[in-house]
């Protein structure tokens, strides 16, 4: 089956869009697999921080479990902010089954948005005791991707809309697999 890796910025919509697309795909028959890079590392990545090579650690993680889920005919969506270029490039190369997916926020937006109040606890003076360092998109690097296979722009797309238009790129990119 395939593997989708998404990527953005905390807040921009992965995990919404990841749901709501598990959502269609099964009503629709296919067995689906959400990897949340937020659940995963409460249990398989609990080892690893936020640093770049823990952050390579964690989506090379991420994507081990989702390819072999993929190889026996799950769908694996992979939720994780996945915020570098090589470890992208990585997983993508090392599998044909692997669909990179794009959700393009402004950081803006995603400030406004903020759901867990992470970017309030960021963007805290660095001496403060409840600031998060090394947090993606302000004193980390996002690196956009530079070939995406589908871009998804959730500051003006909803969250149905950006899931249909997933869902309608998995089911087409699933009928041109060989197996």
């Amino acid at each position: 089956m395939l593997l989708i890796q998404m990527t953005g910025l905390s807040g921009a919509g992965k995990s919404s869009i990841a749901q709501a697309t598990q959502k269609m795909l099964t009503d629709s028959g296919y067995k689906v697999e959400i990897l949340d890079g937020d659940a995963y590392r409460k249990h398989l990545c609990r080892d690893l921080g936020f640093s770049k090579a823990d952050r390579l650690e964690h989506i090379g993680r991420l994507g081990f479990v989702g390819l072999t889920l993929a190889k026996h005919g799950i769908i694996g969506i992979v939720a994780a902010i996945n915020p570098y270029e090589e470890g992208r490039r990585k997983l993508q190369d090392s599998s044909p089954l692997v669909r990179t997916v794009f959700v393009d926020c402004p950081l803006e937006v995603t400030i406004q948005r903020d759901p867990k109040g992470l970017y309030h606890r960021a963007l805290l003076p660095e001496e403060h005791p409840d600031r998060i360092a090394h947090f993606t998109g302000i004193s980390d690097p996002f690196e956009a991707p530079q070939n995406a296979d589908l871009t998804l722009y959730t500051d003006r797309q909803s969250v149905e809309f950006s899931a249909k238009t997933l869902f309608n790129f998995i089911i087409k990119e699933s009928k041109t697999m060989r197996f």
